[in-house]
């Protein structure tokens, strides 16, 4: 499509958000109102009012119902993925009406909702369906005694969503959560509320039984701790900062001691050793790209560059050469690359963490501005520190925004001295031809997941099915793969007697 289409899409598009339970929409209620102002241009996108815990009632109640009914949990499990991969099919069929709502929500360039965020989505359904078989339990016998273990759906589960990627974060929770014969309850953030209940309407023209799959909407403090304190709620699974991981970790312990999947905050370093200098372009395109997408909004971002002492001069202006390409617009127009923050306070969040990097001695070299305030939306263009101080605060607190501290280091020590050196441990990076480094790399660094650049030509593998667990304040559970579909079940062990 031409950006004329999407840019009148954008302005035909009705923009509704209201609860789904029981399989039917419900106005939202409250007593005050929360509104959504678009980051491409700051104008009212939508409003509706911030719950007032009535809505978490019924939607509770409506998947407690449903799951003690067996209308979904006991199909098989191949009659649920059949219904996920029709959902997946779905999803497809209305590609560029959830791309325009992951567009003017986040403030991300439609190219990027399009080709990044629904493959996501689509994917992970998809993926859920084929996985389920593999959830398997173990088997033996011992002199004619026979042993099981079987695993079953937990019950009754909760999902809180960050505003980043919310259709793919919602999929994340949808697919495993619904093919091991849960029933669902989904909060998506205040900020970015479109795409979770046109899901949900979905699910149920893929088959998915009324009731099973509900949505509802407002804040932390009327909705989102209700869902965290609900008794009949058997499992919360989140995906936000770890400031409120933290509050729901106490909420759940204060309530019926539900499970809990929480993942969290990053700060993800990106070591680049001396020994990769011949393909140093490649590592610069490389750490420019896992520094600044989504407008920096990732949990896996590679936000602090460490660079090895002796290979910074030849790299530094490399890494300037691919940010300064990075340029904010529109992110309706489909040459669009860097878009829009979400909203306007975290647009000043962002610039508050600038001016704190400044304050601390750190070295501005590039961006540190909002731009395109003509537009009356929310831009910050790319900006990197360097000679950064590795305990000062754009060091060490995720700013979920374009910002990239350059750390410099001396040996292999001190860069896992440097790297480890935070609270989070979610993800890492690494530009290394030394295999025995890597290994190492593997065992010292405390993160859920390294991603090593080892050559000049990689070859980048996209459809490797692994479970992640983060370290430290980064979350706890797992997520992805078979180990994260578990996450979703409880485990009863029989032993026969003959």
């Amino acid at each position: 499509m031409s950006k004329v289409d999407w840019h009148k899409r954008a302005v035909d598009a009705s923009y509704s958000v209201r609860n789904f339970i029981d399989g039917k929409y419900q106005d939202c209620v409250g007593s005050k109102t929360i509104e959504k102002f678009a980051g491409r241009n700051g104008e009212l996108l939508y409003s509706f009012a911030n719950g007032d815990g009535s809505e978490v009632e019924q939607a509770v109640a409506s998947a407690q119902a449903t799951f003690k009914s067996g209308i979904w949990r006991k199909k098989s499990s191949a009659e649920r993925a059949t219904v996920l991969n029709n959902l997946a099919d779905l999803v497809d069929k209305h590609r560029d009406t959830f791309a325009l709502y992951e567009s003017m929500d986040v403030g991300k360039p439609i190219t990027d909702a399009l080709g990044d965020d629904l493959s996501r989505a689509a994917g992970g359904l998809r993926g859920a369906a084929s996985s389920i078989d593999k959830l398997l339990g173990t088997c033996g016998t011992d002199q004619g005694t026979l042993v099981y273990q079987t695993r079953k759906p937990v019950g009754v589960v909760a999902g809180i969503l960050g505003w980043n990627f919310p259709l793919s974060l919602a999929v994340g929770k949808v697919g495993p959560a619904l093919v091991t014969g849960n029933s669902l309850v989904l909060k998506p953030s205040e900020f970015t509320s479109l795409s979770t209940c046109f899901l949900a309407e979905l699910a149920i023209e893929a088959g998915v039984p009324a009731g099973v799959f509900n949505v509802v909407h407002g804040d932390g403090v009327n909705v989102g701790d209700r869902l965290a304190r609900h008794m009949d709620v058997d499992l919360l699974t989140f995906v936000g900062s770890s400031g409120t991981g933290k509050l729901l970790m106490k909420a759940a312990g204060e309530s019926n001691m539900k499970r809990l999947i929480l993942e969290c905050g990053g700060k993800s370093p990106f070591i680049v050793f001396d020994d990769c200098e011949e393909y140093l372009d490649l590592v610069a395109a490389v750490a420019v790209s896992r520094a600044f997408p989504n407008q920096g909004a990732l949990c896996v971002t590679g936000s602090r560059l460490l660079v090895q002492d002796s290979i910074r001069e030849k790299l530094m202006p490399k890494i300037l050469e691919h940010a300064k390409a990075v340029i904010p617009s529109d992110p309706l127009d489909e040459d669009c690359a860097f878009g829009s923050i979400m909203n306007e306070a975290h647009m000043n969040k962002i610039l508050g963490y600038i001016e704190s990097g400044k304050a601390e001695g750190a070295k501005l070299i590039l961006g540190g501005n909002q731009v395109l305030k003509e537009s009356g939306g929310f831009y910050i263009e790319p900006t990197i520190f360097d000679q950064v101080d590795p305990n000062s605060k754009i060091a060490q607190e995720e700013i979920f925004g374009p910002v990239l501290s350059v750390i410099g280091f001396k040996d292999e020590a001190e860069a896992l001295e440097i790297a480890n050196n935070t609270t989070f441990g979610l993800s890492g990076y690494a530009a290394t031809k030394d295999v025995g480094r890597v290994q190492r790399l593997g065992e010292e660094l405390s993160v859920g997941s390294i991603v090593m650049v080892g050559s000049g030509s990689p070859t980048w593998a996209s459809n490797i099915s692994f479970s992640v667990e983060a370290h430290k304040q980064s979350g706890m559970g797992r997520e992805l793969g078979i180990d994260g579909m578990a996450e979703y079940t409880v485990a009863t062990t029989v032993m026969c007697f003959t």
